[in-house]
């Protein structure tokens, strides 16, 4: 889950979430937010100015690392979409 509100500095923020009640070991909390992290590193060009929160929600340790990198995509899809509507 993201959510995400404009901002003034004219490039995208990233917030993490990653409690330890959700996502038991620290190990899995690490590679998420690596993943995330990466992700938005390599989209920052086609991201709109937002600040981008990241809620890691229960069984995402069980992901493999293919289908979170799509789904994050997806959810960076959605995030230009809305951002061009507002606009």
């Amino acid at each position: 889950m993201a959510l995400a509100t404009p901002n003034e500095l004219g490039h995208p923020r990233l917030g993490l979430i990653v409690s330890k009640k959700n996502v038991r070991r620290a190990v899995d909390r690490n590679r998420f937010k690596r993943l995330v992290r990466e992700s938005v590193r390599l989209q920052q060009g086609d991201l709109p100015a937002v600040d981008i929160v990241v809620l890691a929600r229960r069984g995402v340790q069980e992901l493999d690392n293919e289908i979170l990198h799509r789904q994050l995509h997806s959810l960076w899809r959605r995030l230009e979409r809305d951002a061009r509507k507002s606009s």
